[in-house]
């Protein structure tokens, strides 16, 4: 009854005090049935008028109505964290199921880890309509639950990259041959019982006949776990990897900006913001993904030892220099990365000042207009021997339009800082060599070289499972010591690695989410619909 009086104290008397009226947002989908609804509810009433509905012009913003389920709600509440986005702006909603999941699983990734997070999110889905599940209080649980379905696909996903890493709780796995042979080498080697003795450590070379049978199906050949440069190697292709995704999450981003710009009409921002983006970012970091698989096919194992390294190049791109000691990678590489660089740096002022310039004189030219147009007015009523007036009626007679005027600056203000801030962010240099991935990416780049998880699971393995599995070989003392051991091994492995870990990365994405890919193309400054109802809501369970 309150919620009653509530709303009907929001309505306005009509001219005739008969009747009250009530502007709302209703979605066009719903029209029909708010029609309909007030109509049958006026005739099981009795009432003698009935109610009428009309669609009114209104040049205020609309508010944003994103219909969700059970499924879409999770996602949808990490873009609504974010910002509310404005009235028919791009939803990147659809885009988070695929890229927030495996951006988190590219962090996490390990067979292991992933299928025990699959297992626990799995079960919250198959009992998601138990009244148990929904009635409990307890707000961990019910941040669980509510995520459900976006725990259930970071788990799926980290058993993927956990495939391609080739990791179930660090441990590499030899699902398929390796695709190295150590018979070939000791063949064609002089490796004797002396040279064993003094060389602990052997390396395998890829060039001599034999050794290198063939690619690993899938993921990462087991044998690297063996390698004492292991650590070095997984460094070298994360690193690669994080910056081939990095800049692809955020080209992409970039490109559904250009919708938003079509949609609304914003043509200027096509040419003033998307043009020069794309020239800096396809410029300098596309440039680097050309080199990084160039080099890759560029180079075979026979002509590995000669092969440049990328990051000198690079670094000699922005310095505009050539290093004598590493070779270009093609030829006539100079002219084209100093042409590179320079129409980057051309970009910038375009990104930085091209909008707001044209803003600003989009703005003069509306108030020259409106001038122009105050004095033909004036003119016209001066000619038919209208009473002039004074300064203080003429402020009156134009109050709305000096009013706008006044009020322009302000937006005018508000516009010039917000494409000022993007072009800022976008072209932010925080180190050496200039940057547009900004510290999010390098965030990414340093989150997927050590990856964490991966080491704190190999210390956990060798500081408890393999000094369980060593200590006793009899049957009755190896049983009594594993099992303590085990448990220990799987509390610390769901407390820090599933919880903590889990969570860490889980931010990352979060904010690698927001920063490099949201922010290239939604504003996030809109308002929700707050419907009428008196349901109590469920919040998305």
């Amino acid at each position: 009854m309150k919620a009653v009086y509530l709303m009907l104290n929001q309505c306005s008397l009509s001219v005739t005090d008969k009747c009250l009226i009530a502007e709302v947002w209703c979605p066009t989908r719903d029209l029909v049935t708010l029609q309909q609804t007030p109509n049958e509810s006026s005739l099981r009433s009795g009432a003698g008028v009935g109610t009428v509905v009309h669609r009114i012009p209104s040049r205020e913003s609309p508010p944003t109505l994103i219909r969700t389920n059970r499924f879409t709600a999770s996602f949808q509440g990490i873009v609504d964290a974010y910002g509310v986005g404005c009235y028919q702006e791009v939803n990147p909603a659809p885009y988070t199921i695929i890229t927030f999941p495996f951006l988190f699983a590219v962090m996490f990734g390990d067979v292991g880890h992933g299928l025990l997070m699959f297992l626990f999110a799995l079960a919250m889905v198959l009992g998601e309509n138990r009244p148990s599940m929904k009635a409990s209080q307890n707000e961990i649980w019910r941040t669980f639950f509510g995520g459900r379905y976006l725990l259930l696909l970071m788990g799926a996903f980290s058993i993927y990259t956990g495939f391609i890493y080739n990791e179930c709780f660090s441990r590499a796995t030899a699902i398929f041959p390796s695709g190295w042979s150590i018979r070939a080498m000791v063949n064609q080697s002089d490796w004797s019982s002396e040279f064993l003795a003094h060389h602990p450590v052997l390396t395998l070379d890829p060039n001599v006949t034999g050794v290198f049978l063939g690619p690993y199906p899938f993921g990462i050949d087991p044998i690297w776990s063996l390698a004492i440069n292991h650590l070095s190697f997984l460094n070298s292709y994360k690193m690669k990897m994080s910056v081939i995704l990095g800049i692809l999450h955020m080209a992409f981003g970039v490109v559904l900006g250009v919708f938003n710009h079509i949609h609304f009409g914003q043509w200027h921002r096509l040419l003033l913001e998307f043009v020069p983006e794309v020239l800096f970012l396809g410029g300098l970091f596309g440039y680097l993904v050309f080199m990084i698989v160039y080099k890759w096919l560029a180079f075979s194992v026979a002509s590995s030892a000669e092969a440049p390294s990328v990051l000198i190049h690079f670094i000699n791109m922005f310095l505009f220099s050539q290093s004598p000691t590493n070779r270009p990678l093609y030829p006539h590489q100079v002219p084209v990365q100093t042409f590179l660089v320079v129409l980057a740096l051309v970009s910038v002022p375009v990104l930085l000042l091209g909008t707001p310039l044209y803003l600003c004189s989009q703005h003069h030219r509306k108030r020259r207009l409106g001038r122009q147009q105050r004095k033909k007015t004036a003119f016209c009523w001066a000619t038919e021997d209208s009473p002039s007036l004074n300064g203080a009626q003429e402020q009156e007679a134009w109050g709305a339009q000096e009013g706008q005027s006044h009020v322009g600056p302000t937006r005018t203000f508000s516009k010039f800082c917000g494409p000022f801030a993007n072009a800022c962010e976008f072209s932010y240099v925080p180190s050496f060599p200039p940057s547009c991935i900004t510290a999010g990416e390098g965030r990414f780049w340093g989150r997927l070289v050590p990856m964490p998880p991966a080491e704190l699971s190999e210390v956990l393995w060798v500081m408890v499972m393999r000094i369980g599995l060593g200590m006793s070989r009899e049957l009755g003392m190896a049983s009594l010591v594993l099992v303590p051991v085990f448990a220990a091994f799987a509390v610390l492995t769901v407390a820090i690695l599933l919880v903590m870990e889990g969570l860490s990365a889980f931010l990352h994405a979060l904010r690698l989410h927001w920063v490099e890919f949201q922010n290239k193309f939604y504003t996030g400054t809109g308002y929700k619909l707050s419907p009428f109802t008196f349901e109590v809501e469920q919040s998305a369970l």
